[in-house]
């Protein structure tokens, strides 16, 4: 396989998409009764990730604060395995994610949760990984087998797992928007590829040295895993930030040489934000690329990808979709493999 081919593997994973999480959200959903037993009595919960399982947190924790009404935060695993520091974490649910289930650091820190006194849930496409035999609820995600390194099936039906995660915890959402995702995500695959905006974003992209990719709330965590994917398969400088800190200063790197990837719903209370960010920013002389966010957000960026037709609960399983396609297609105008980035393996183990 080489950078010049016209397909890769990332782009069939890309594809397999629809499928994946048709057997996620099938095989999961029958689980939101042993979510919901497990966390009685508990209060917070507790993410434990890594690299895109860490965006996928991120997903989860707006999810679950903004729907379900608990406090969620991020755990840092060096507390666990470096400073092997004992919390109090009684009345916490900790959440561990990770893609293999076999990251030692990521099971290491469930361990440690469970021991100062957390009940336990692994969101893992590793069935009978250690993540999943530590875990008291293993959420199985049914990805299938992902060759290519980047993550993408793996990432979105991680995603479908924590959506259930939250209708287990009692987010007073209908479960059958989610039962709409894989659907959406098969039509927004065609429309991104039919769109004459995927090209120009590629190409006004393969001129900088890097950009600014931002969201806010629930599509935060979409920024984050799309600036993740730009940095690892095309090996540019790229910013994840949530517009409110991109507002703080670093709004002030957004030039002609640095262009800004806008993500948004196409609903929600963070619209207009991202609506107006994006005419901030082409007001500036700068490029402003939008995925999702409706006519209103393509209106103010200089092109601009669909999104998907989801509410916004849901919609990061399909936001991150056009964004995928971008970074299979930039890797492969810049002359990389997309399946095989440099320094980079499937399973990362950290101290």
């Amino acid at each position: 396989m080489t950078a010049a081919m016209t397909t890769s593997r990332m782009r069939a994973e890309i594809g397999e998409q629809p499928q994946a999480l048709r057997r996620t959200i099938d095989a999961l959903l029958p689980r939101m009764s042993d979510v919901g037993l497990l966390a009685r009595g508990t209060r917070q919960v507790l993410f434990i990730a890594r690299g895109s399982s860490d965006n996928a947190a991120v997903y989860g924790r707006y999810l679950v604060e903004s729907q379900v009404g608990r406090l969620a935060t991020p755990a840092a695993p060096s507390i666990a395995t470096t400073y092997r520091r004992r919390l109090d974490l009684t009345g916490v649910l900790a959440v561990a994610i990770s893609q293999s289930g076999r990251t030692e650091e990521i099971v290491e820190t469930l361990e440690w949760a469970a021991d100062c006194g957390a009940r336990t849930i692994a969101v893992t496409n590793g069935p009978g990984s250690p993540l999943a035999e530590t875990a008291e609820v293993a959420l199985i995600t049914e990805a299938g087998d992902e060759v290519a390194v980047p993550a993408t099936k793996t990432y979105t039906t991680q995603l479908a797992a924590l959506s259930v995660l939250a209708l287990g915890l009692g987010a007073p959402v209908d479960q059958t928007e989610l039962r709409r995702v894989p659907d959406e995500v098969e039509r927004l695959i065609a429309a991104t590829e039919a769109s004459p905006a995927l090209e120009a974003v590629v190409a006004g992209l393969a001129e900088v040295p890097g950009a600014v990719v931002s969201g806010r709330g629930i599509a935060f965590g979409t920024a984050l895993e799309l600036a993740l994917k730009i940095k690892e398969a095309c090996y540019l400088h790229a910013m994840g930030l949530s517009y409110a800190d991109l507002l703080h200063g670093p709004i002030a790197v957004v030039d002609s040489a640095t262009p800004a990837i806008l993500v948004a719903a196409d609903e929600g209370p963070t619209l207009p934000g991202t609506v107006a960010l994006a005419r901030r920013v082409t007001g500036a002389g700068a490029h402003a690329y939008g995925i999702g966010g409706g006519d209103g957000l393509a209106r103010a960026c200089s092109h601009a990808l669909p999104g998907p037709r989801l509410p916004e609960w849901v919609a990061p399983l399909g936001l991150i979709v056009p964004g995928q396609l971008v970074v299979e297609a930039l890797a492969r105008r810049l002359g990389h493999d997309p399946d095989v980035p440099r320094g980079l393996n499937k399973v990362t183990q950290t101290d």
